[in-house]
């Protein structure tokens, strides 16, 4: 018997390039997130059609499947049948050679590290809302024994976060997890604290605005004690370094001795490190940047709560809001709460409100269908699912979610609104706005107004100005019309035919595409065209074209010609992994080139001695542009005959 999610498990796999274009996969509420090999072997129209994926979203170096509530049984899935490992797995482990820009690869980072623990994360932190619920309102006594109890369920995963970080940054960077974790237990090591408290041997630094107290030395040197209880950066940092410094070590140390004597090396030189050095300077660092963006909120808070309530749901869309996570921890752990980030609060209920008004509205059942669901989910924080399966399709009522997401960010500032706690979303997320040091209380009340008002206004601009779309009604004299238009069209069709030949831009033997072997290029997914198997490593332009894409390793090159062809010529299968080894290019990226200009040189028996084929496919990317592709019959060809014809 076939489980619930089997067939669509497999249907996405094979639509993202199949198990061997996968690099990691991992899932947070809503999105399973791929790294992929190459992304332009997904088929992006196909995944977003299908039953079961509400959209997908390609940022931060991710291919991000957007699933909804059951994400996590499609994962589940997709690990059990697929053979696909998770985050960090064996997969995890290949290059990804795909060049990225630095936001990118931070978002990339940040998103990576902080997926895999953030359910438990918010687990944490709603047992801790729960508890401050509690005490605020008498029901447990701080003294008791239940309070305690509760107490250790919430702060354990939170005071010994820099251990779980460690292992998540350990999958990210490619080291040891257990090295990783012991780094990250040295920085929670029980006795540190007590030090911390003990006599002061002298300060360092003093006079400037890292003047710190030292109570230890190691070898002669000060050690600069941090509370790294709850942290983050440091510990980041830390794997990060590691990861290097056992890389190091694995190059150098005899076979005989690898399974203990890199991790006693990675230990004894890693841990001194971090707490001598990578600790006080990521500390500094982190607590720079929650210092500068307390200090810009301070300036304007109220802009300030616009700006990030108004957008929060854009961050989210493209991944942008893991960017802003750490900061958001970072102030809660530095200055016991967070008044900035948190001004994103309001735009959930906003977004609700904008999808309960078209709920009420709609006589189309089938929205209806996707709404009341995705109404639901958005109550208790998840979003996604009214983003894209109601609001977005609708771009009015999207923007007028994030017009009532802004007037909730500024209300937030306005009645200063803290997050004292990381935990829960939606309605779970107000006892994190209960102050656990005095149990006051007012800031619950405070986001409850807040979420009642961005509701409200999300709703009051939506229900006087949704209506559904009617379908337009067709008179006979329009059908005459469009009757006659597609006589007039068929009579003339092939005087309208326009003919763009292609010139070959290599010489040797020509291949038909299907035999290419690389099952994207061979099913013609990238686009349609021929094969060249080169007898001289020369490529040419194929006719006047402007250079769209190249490559920083020179094995690819795209062109646009000036009839509107758009061309990918890819010389040989996987030379991207010789990182431009034996490829010369002629040209630069947005270059206008005429027919027979020079453009890549390329060492053939180099790329076979490195064991790739060097097969080239030629092929018009924009195929569905065109009545049809036809490519030459001819077994063999010279660098500027004809190759390929497009029928407009």
């Amino acid at each position: 018997m076939a489980r619930k999610y089997e067939k669509l498990a497999a249907d996405i796999v094979k639509n993202v390039g199949g198990k061997g274009n996968v690099i990691s996969l991992a899932h947070c509420i809503t999105r399973l997130r791929f790294k992929l090999k190459d992304e332009g072997k997904a088929n992006t129209d196909v995944l977003k059609s299908m039953d079961g994926v509400v959209t997908v979203v390609q940022s931060g170096g991710q291919y991000q499947v957007v699933i909804g509530n059951a994400v996590g049984e499609v994962f589940d899935e997709i690990l059990a049948s697929q053979g696909i490992q998770g985050a960090g797995g064996d997969a995890a482990a290949e290059e990804d050679d795909t060049p990225k820009k630095p936001l990118d690869m931070f978002i990339d980072t940040v998103s990576g590290i902080f997926t895999p623990i953030l359910g438990v994360l918010a687990a944490s932190g709603m047992v801790k809302g729960l508890t401050a619920l509690l005490a605020a309102f008498n029901i447990v006594d701080t003294n008791a024994g239940t309070y305690q109890v509760m107490s250790v369920i919430g702060d354990a995963f939170f005071y010994f976060l820099p251990i779980f970080l460690g292992y998540s940054a350990a999958k990210k960077f490619k080291m040891s997890e257990f090295a990783a974790m012991a780094i990250g237990a040295s920085l929670v090591y029980p006795s540190l604290p007590q030090i911390m408290q003990g006599e002061v041997l002298y300060d360092v630094l003093t006079g400037t605005i890292f003047e710190s107290p030292v109570h230890l030395e190691f070898l002669g040197i000060p050690v600069l004690l941090m509370n790294y209880a709850s942290s983050v950066i440091p510990i980041i940092a830390a794997i990060w370094v590691g990861a290097k410094v056992e890389k190091f070590y694995t190059g150098i140390v005899p076979t005989l001795l690898k399974g203990f004597g890199i991790p006693f090396l990675t230990l004894l030189t890693m841990i001194p490190l971090t707490l001598l050095v990578v600790g006080p300077i990521a500390t500094w660092a982190g607590q720079a940047v929650g210092a500068a963006a307390t200090g810009i909120f301070s300036i304007s808070p109220i802009l300030a709560g616009l700006f990030i309530g108004g957008f929060w749901q854009v961050f989210v869309m493209f991944g942008l809001h893991w960017g802003l996570v750490p900061i958001m921890i970072q102030n809660i752990v530095t200055f016991g709460a967070d008044p900035v980030i948190i001004t994103m609060f309001g735009t959930t209920f906003s977004q609700i409100g904008v999808v309960l008004a078209i709920i009420i509205k709609t006589k189309d059942q089938k929205l209806k269908g996707i709404a009341i669901p995705a109404f639901l989910s958005g109550i208790f924080g998840v979003t996604e699912p009214a983003i894209y399966g109601v609001t977005l399709p609708r771009k009015k009522f999207f923007i007028i979610s994030c017009i009532g997401g802004a007037i909730g960010g500024a209300l937030v500032a306005i009645l200063g609104v803290k997050l004292f706690i990381f935990g829960g979303l939606g309605v779970f997320q107000y006892p994190c706005f209960i102050d656990p040091t005095t149990n006051d209380v007012s800031g619950m009340y405070n986001g409850m107004i807040v979420s009642a008002v961005a509701f409200a206004a999300g709703f009051a601009m939506t229900f006087p100005l949704y209506k559904d779309e009617e379908p337009k009604v067709v008179s006979a004299a329009e059908t005459d019309t469009v009757n006659d238009i597609a006589l007039s069209v068929a009579q003339n069709e092939e005087k309208s035919l326009k003919r763009e030949i292609l010139q070959s831009p290599l010489t040797g033997e020509v291949v038909a595409l299907s035999d290419v072997p690389d099952e994207v290029f061979a099913s013609g997914v990238l686009g349609k065209g021929i094969a060249i198997n080169p007898a001289e490593g020369k490529v040419f332009a194929p006719a006047d074209a402007e250079v769209t894409t190249l490559f920083p390793t020179g094995h690819a090159i795209g062109m646009k010609t000036a009839n509107g062809a758009e061309i990918l010529i890819h010389i040989g299968m996987d030379t991207v992994k010789m990182n431009g080894d034996g490829f010369k290019t002629h040209v630069q990226q947005g270059d206008k080139v005429k027919q027979g200009k020079l453009l890549i040189e390329f060492d053939i028996e180099k790329i076979k001695q490195a064991g790739y084929p060097v097969i080239t496919p030629v092929v018009v990317t924009n195929f569905n542009d065109y009545r049809d592709i036809i490519p030459t019959e001819s077994k063999n060809v010279n660098q500027g005959e004809n190759l390929i014809s497009t029928i407009v």
